[in-house]
């Protein structure tokens, strides 16, 4: 695999959590958040995007939104739990890209706002058609996605090097 070939991150947002008296790392889905993460599922295997790699955060909502929204792909990537997306910053996600083994062409990143919508800006340098009005006008709600590609080898994600191609966000 060339690292000439475009790649992409797909940055999506843990769906709508509920909030029982537990600690946050232990919050479940809501209902809606369950639905949501299934609709979110259909929308990302509708990209068409083959996924190699798939890295989720292990608090209990991504945990389910993965679940939920895998169930939907018509085949099922690699997936790493990964304790360091909970809370991270934009910083700490590109140092945990930048990990990522130049063999795997796309990775989608089930995490947190706020360092999933701050990693979408920082990342994006470009957007195609209205891909970054869109994300601005919608802020990034729960089971909210951003597809962003870029060139070059996964060492090389650093701020301003991808292209946000697309955005989806659930209806509220």
């Amino acid at each position: 695999m060339s690292v000439a070939e475009p790649r992409r991150i797909v940055l999506f947002r843990h769906a709508k959590a509920d909030w029982p008296p537990v600690s946050d790392h232990e919050r479940p889905l809501a209902e809606r958040g369950r639905t949501d993460a299934a609709v979110a599922g259909r929308r990302l295997a509708d990209t068409g995007i083959a996924f190699d790699l798939a890295l989720c955060s292990t608090s209990v909502r991504t945990r389910e939104t993965w679940k939920l929204a895998v169930h939907e792909f018509p085949q099922r990537p690699k997936t790493v739990y990964e304790e360091r997306i909970y809370e991270a910053s934009p910083g700490d996600l590109i140092a945990l890209l930048n990990e990522t083994p130049d063999d795997a062409q796309n990775v989608l990143l089930v995490g947190h706002n706020p360092g999933i919508q701050g990693l979408a800006d920082i990342l994006a340098g470009a957007a195609e058609g209205d891909a970054r009005e869109r994300m601005s006008r919608r802020g990034y709600p729960a089971a909210a996605f951003a597809v962003l590609t870029f060139t070059g080898s996964w060492k090389s994600v650093e701020p301003g090097v991808a292209t946000l191609a697309d955005y989806w966000a659930p209806s509220e």
